[in-house]
């Protein structure tokens, strides 16, 4: 290629080192755009701290301007004039928490009651976490209750649901108690209400999202063998869920124990369940295809007029072993962002939760369903101290528990998603203002 200086009006040339050091530069610039630009492309729409991996200078702008789905958007204004992604950040101390006690929160369960079993270290409790670019509130218990108000809420998914359901009755405790209201004695199935502010709050267990029973209780890990009917409605609570204004699906750890796959009543695969004949599709398969039919379970319902919310994955923490090989989880401290990263296992379940949550709201759209994300991943994976380790149940027990590193000590990193959830509910105020402003604008044009 043959680079010309650029002529003066004159007619005579100026300065060609400088010009031609210039366009070679220029060409190069060119050229690297046009190399990453393809690289980067399938993940635009995705949370920003994925690509924070990839590429050490992201362009939070972009990625989101160009996302497909509005809906995907974590971006979430904070005050008047401040807006960030609340969902990518780090932990900082917080000398202040925590907000309750296993003395003064009843709601926490015996597994995840760490301080009453011992835990000798109490620094876990006291993190905050710091969205990149401006402040998350501490949840406010009379705020959130008033924002409530007449409102009923639900928690759906396998016993990490759970958890942070106890983890928001104990965080409101500090200005009432829910009294129980629910229909039947299953400890799966419960129902709580705050009567001054006539505000439900709901747990539906349902740990693979779809219809499911247990085929062997041994199995090839000693942990269950399960049947997953994949494309069939788990009807224990998507019969129960129209009434709700809001409604947090959530799920994943159910999926790593061995299962049998049926669809239109048929086996079509497994995940390790060592049947002859049988093939192999792995747990990804089967987690695909159960938060598909449950999105799909919930664009079916015409009266079902709430706000579903996907809570992601929160990755486990087992080091040094497998979950059933000796693994444990000892750390005394956060990591910070730049010391893991989200792969593996916990990559593909994440990002195959996103993919269905794209495809659920779009189609959820055209019915008028409206749904939100709650990236709680890259918070999660943060806090390989948070979890309850063997400090679920006295160390003289007789128990055949193994070390948790799935779920999470209360109190703990995981109040931090009910202040993720306290800052979505105000954005949903903020929108249906500028709904009814809209609409009202609208009105008065078409007068």
């Amino acid at each position: 290629m043959t680079l010309h200086a650029m002529e003066a009006p004159s007619g005579r040339s100026h300065g060609q080192p400088k010009t031609t050091k210039f366009v070679l530069i220029l060409i190069f610039v060119t050229l690297v755009f046009l190399t990453i630009i393809p690289v980067f492309y399938p993940l635009l729409g995705y949370p920003l701290y994925l690509l924070k991996a990839s590429s050490p200078k992201p362009s939070p702008t972009t990625v989101y301007d160009d996302s497909p789905e509005p809906e995907l958007r974590s971006s979430i204004k904070i005050s008047q004039g401040e807006e960030c992604d609340i969902f990518s950040g780090e932990w900082v101390p917080n000398r202040a928490a925590p907000y309750y006690t296993n003395t003064t929160c009843w709601a926490i369960h015996e597994h995840q009651n760490c301080m009453k079993y011992g835990r000798p270290d109490s620094e876990f409790m006291k993190w905050k976490w710091k969205p990149d670019g401006c402040e998350l509130p501490v949840l406010n218990p009379a705020q959130f209750l008033e924002i409530v108000r007449g409102k009923s809420l639900a928690f759906v998914g396998d016993s990490v649901g759970r958890n942070q359901m106890q983890s928001l009755i104990c965080l409101l405790s500090r200005v009432e108690y829910p009294i129980d209201v629910s229909y039947t004695s299953d400890e799966r199935f419960k129902r709580w209400k705050y009567t001054t502010y006539n505000f439900t709050v709901a747990y539906f267990w349902t740990p693979h999202l779809v219809k499911s029973g247990e085929r062997d209780d041994d199995g090839p890990t000693q942990t269950g063998l399960f049947n997953l009917y994949l494309d069939e409605f788990d009807e224990r609570w998507t019969t129960q869920i129209e009434e709700f204004d809001y409604l947090i699906i959530s799920g994943g750890h159910w999926f790593y124990r061995p299962s049998v796959f049926y669809e239109n009543h048929q086996i079509v695969g497994c995940h390790f369940c060592l049947i002859e004949n049988v093939t192999d599709l792995t747990k990804f398969y089967g987690y695909r295809k159960a938060f598909r039919t449950a999105f799909r379970a919930i664009n079916s319902l015409e009266n079902f007029k709430g706000i579903t919310i996907l809570r992601t994955f929160a990755p486990p923490h087992f080091e040094n072993g497998l979950w059933n090989k000796g693994g444990n989880c000892v750390r005394t401290k956060p990591f910070r962002s730049n010391e893991t990263t989200l792969e593996g296992d916990n990559m593909e379940f994440y990002m195959i939760q996103i993919e269905e949550f794209k495809i659920a709201e779009r189609e959820g759209r055209k019915k008028g369903k409206r749904y939100r994300l709650m990236d709680t991943t890259q918070a999660s994976l943060l806090r390989p101290d948070g979890h309850p380790s063997r400090y679920g149940h006295w160390a003289h027990e007789n128990v055949t528990l193994y070390n948790d590193c799935v779920h999470w000590c209360l109190p703990g990193p995981i109040d931090t998603w009910n202040d993720f959830l306290l800052q979505m509910l105000k954005m949903e105020g903020v929108r249906s203002h500028q709904e009814r402003l809209y609409s009202g604008d609208r009105r008065m044009r078409f007068k």
